[in-house]
């Protein structure tokens, strides 16, 4: 049995500038698993960085609100939202609240760094 403890995950900044903290990953654990799953955290009033992976992935909302934007979309999201990304799409996401947004990142295959292309405008 495996149980991670997001405490004792090392938090770090992504390439995406985000925060985050690797819960489960194929590579890091000896685990059957195709996706790996991450928290993530967007302080107040700040934006990731636009981007795109090979690979799909979805958001989980934890805490917050923002908005999402995928390719030439944007909607607002909540705590307990999902949010589909396709590969290859230009996302980013916004805290548009007075908290932090909080979400959980699900990425299938595995996220890899040489899956990510930091975008620039």
């Amino acid at each position: 049995m495996l149980i991670q403890k997001l405490k004792l995950c090392t938090e770090f900044t992504a390439g995406d500038n985000t925060r985050l903290r690797e819960l489960l990953h194929p590579d890091k654990q000896s685990l059957d698993l195709r996706y790996s799953l991450a928290h993530a955290t967007v302080a107040v009033g700040q934006t990731s960085t636009p981007h795109a992976l090979k690979t799909s992935e979805v958001y989980y909302i934890l805490q917050g609100f923002g908005a999402m934007y995928i390719d030439a979309e944007m909607q607002e999201v909540e705590s307990g939202d999902a949010i589909y990304i396709p590969p290859g799409a230009k996302q980013f996401i916004r805290n548009l609240g007075t908290e932090p947004l909080v979400f959980l990142c699900i990425v299938d295959p595995a996220w890899h760094l040489e899956d990510e292309i930091i975008l620039t405008e």
